[in-house]
């Protein structure tokens, strides 16, 4: 099993940038293909970017491409999601994933563990 936890949100204005964690705990950590999804009030839950374990592969939701990156670090057990010329739609709770395998999945019910997310706003 593993656990999430979430750091990095904050309140920022328009055009700024935000570096968001997630630090994952446990044994077989190293297999899971991770995800960052949002949730703004409201709306349903969305995934923003997805990586897999190996090879290493990449999902970008397209309202962020070109603005955001998903990296992760393996041998710190952390992904990372570097978000830059953030705007006010990007306002939402942003929750940490991991799902069991390699392979990244878009489908929410895929991901197996959470965090408890991280606030991110953005004033324009």
């Amino acid at each position: 099993q593993v656990q999430l936890v979430e750091s990095g949100g904050g309140l920022v204005q328009a055009g700024g940038s935000l570096r968001l964690s997630c630090v994952a705990s446990g044994r077989t950590f190293g297999s899971y293909a991770m995800g960052w999804f949002r949730q703004a009030p409201g709306k349903e839950r969305e995934l923003v970017v997805a990586i897999s374990w190996s090879p290493v592969n990449t999902y970008y939701v397209d309202s962020v491409k070109g603005r955001f990156t998903i990296s992760r670090d393996n041998a710190k057990n952390t992904v990372y999601l570097q978000m830059n010329n953030l705007k006010p739609d990007d306002t939402a709770v942003y929750y940490c994933a991991a799902r069991s395998g390699a392979a990244l999945s878009t489908n929410t019910y895929a991901y197996n563990y959470w965090g408890q997310g991280t606030q991110v706003t953005v004033s324009s």
